[in-house]
């Protein structure tokens, strides 16, 4: 019995783990966390479960934290859904898909948070936003990423 139980419960230790919420912040909230952190590099992925180039890009992201875990690099998803759609799109979205890394929804569903993000920013999705506080880098990026370009974004900003 006791091998029984140390077996299945290396079985479960085992398993992958994943995101299964989706909580929702501001992002002023969210940069004033990132603010008191100092020596993380964060990289922020806006996107939305109805997008196809941000459902595209996203296990490049996920590659990305996977391969640097034991480095200082927090990759956070922030889905534009509505808040409406938590329950049935993005959480059934981030376990369908397995997502792993820490994923939140904009509470604001006006526009007035993309000038907080960047003065560049159309509002067009996908976005990334690179902070490196230690460093002093803030870089925003509206487009589409492969691993080989996110990766050389990541290795320029560390």
């Amino acid at each position: 019995m006791k091998h029984l139980l140390t077996f299945f419960l290396l079985i479960v230790l085992s398993l992958p783990v994943f995101s299964q919420k989706a909580g929702v912040v501001k992002f002023e909230d969210l940069e004033g966390r990132i603010m008191n952190s100092s020596d993380t590099l964060y990289v922020i992925n806006f996107w939305a479960t109805w997008c196809t180039p941000c459902v595209k890009e996203i296990p490049f992201f996920e590659q990305l934290a996977e391969k640097y875990k034991q480095e200082p690099l927090k990759v956070i998803f922030y889905s534009l859904d509505f808040k409406s759609k938590i329950e049935k799109e993005v959480i059934p979205f981030v376990r369908k898909n397995s997502i792993k890394s820490e994923v939140l929804v904009n509470q604001n569903n006006d526009e007035k948070f993309i000038n907080l993000v960047s003065k560049e920013w159309s509002g067009a999705i996908p976005a990334t936003l690179i902070i490196n506080k230690k460093k002093g880098i803030r870089k925003f990026y509206e487009k589409e990423f492969d691993f080989n370009q996110l990766e050389e974004l990541y290795l320029k900003s560390r």
